[in-house]
């Protein structure tokens, strides 16, 4: 695999210096850079494919010198080269954890408009230059109080678009607070209008569930069943164990969510943080890319360890094969490769990344903080193996089964 790396002309004084850059060599593409000084971090990536076959993809601002808390803000990069270089056309106030989408030939943007704030939605007709505002709920303001979200795939499935959000008001702490819901429309509504859109019923966390250790819902993703219906599938916080999702079974008119915990929790690597899952028809195979914790890791949080990036597969959603890890840096303190958006294009995958790395001016804050937004293309996804991985030289003593595996 080739990394290259793009320094944006946009940077201004804090951009890292395009020689010292190069010497570092951060995997991938940079759409975007923030340092660790700047207090201002990149999170919720996203990326569409437009339908002239240009990309975009986009990121939010948080950390202590950002607004997250107040207005937050989301930018938006286009490239017409096939990721090769990007360019920023758009910064939107009012945006946080959104999905970025295409449909009808227009863009949407689908999140928060700040971190646990109202459900709204954005949309633009010129491409991503210009974007509505969501004022009212006929402009784009579907719910009112305290949501959260991520860039999860919004699906297109028996006449109606879905995607899957939770609120924020279930509670006070993180994770505990979170109770997990689908939202749905027609798929030729107008999805600015409030009144288009469909909530199921709210289902909150039972802390009895994986023996206790089950501390929340998050970030669930819209999945198409191999039976034709829509399921809800969630990342789990479980720091102890680990590498359990949840699949939450959602009606055909969307407005019935039910979890039955003896059946509703699959064996999924990488299970505690963000994922993404979608169908490819050409395998009729699901597939994600995951922050599987390898076994020289496991006595870390599971949660906390992000600096593995696996592609994953199954053929029912419940039983998942580890295929091959993409992205790999031996120190899980200070690097991660998470929150990956990512697409189908023909035989690649195309992926934006919030990326934490080394750059010139001492790195990320940690893994979690990430410095860099980064694009990647993983050509011929489907037949990559084990033997394809990224070198993985050791930090610990003993080899790990991935290891011996290649």
């Amino acid at each position: 695999m080739i990394y290259k790396v793009t320094i944006l002309a946009i940077y201004s004084s804090l951009c890292l210096g395009a020689a010292a850059q190069d010497k570092i060599r951060v995997p991938g593409t940079v759409i975007h850079y923030s340092p660790a000084a700047s207090g201002c971090y990149l999170g919720s990536p996203g990326i569409c494919i437009l339908p002239n076959g240009d990309y975009l993809a986009k990121c939010d601002l948080f950390g202590p010198k950002s607004t997250e808390w107040e207005q937050a803000v989301s930018l938006v990069f286009h490239s017409s080269d096939r990721g090769q270089s990007w360019s920023q056309i758009a910064r939107i106030e009012g945006l946080f954890w959104a999905s970025i989408f295409v449909h009808g030939g227009d863009v949407y943007l689908f999140g928060t408009h700040r971190h646990h704030g109202n459900t709204v939605i954005l949309k633009s007709i010129d491409s991503g230059h210009s974007w509505t505002s969501p004022e009212s709920p006929e402009s784009g303001l579907l719910l009112q109080g305290e949501y959260h979200t991520a860039p999860v795939p919004v699906v297109v499935h028996d006449g109606r678009i879905w995607r899957a959000m939770e609120d924020a008001m279930g509670g006070t702490q993180w994770g505990q607070r979170y109770r997990a819901f689908m939202m749905s429309a027609p798929v030729n509504a107008d999805l600015l209008r409030a009144d288009s859109w469909t909530s199921s019923n709210w289902i909150a966390r039972n802390p009895d569930w994986l023996d206790g250790r089950f501390g929340g819902w998050l970030e669930g993703n819209a999945v198409v069943a191999p039976e034709g219906g829509i399921v809800n599938i969630l990342r789990v916080d479980d720091r102890k164990v680990g590498g359990q999702a949840a699949m939450i079974r959602i009606s055909k008119d969307g407005k019935q969510a039910s979890f039955d915990p003896s059946t509703g929790f699959i064996d999924f690597p990488g299970a505690n943080t963000k994922f993404t899952i979608r169908y490819d028809p050409e395998t009729k195979a699901y597939w994600s890319l995951t922050n599987t914790v390898l076994p020289r890791f496991e006595g870390r949080n599971k949660a906390s360890t992000r600096n593995t990036l696996a592609l994953i597969r199954s053929g029912d959603l419940k039983s998942w094969q580890i295929r091959c890890v993409l992205l790999f840096h031996p120190d899980p303190e200070k690097h991660g490769f998470q929150y990956p958006d990512w697409l189908f294009e023909g035989e690649d995958i195309i992926a934006a990344i919030r990326t934490a790395y080394d750059d010139a001016q001492g790195g990320a804050h940690n893994f979690h903080d990430a410095n860099f937004l980064t694009f990647h293309r993983f050509g011929n996804f489907r037949k990559l193996t084990m033997r394809d991985s990224v070198p993985m030289p050791e930090q610990t003593s003993g080899a790990s089964v991935i290891d011996k595996e290649k």
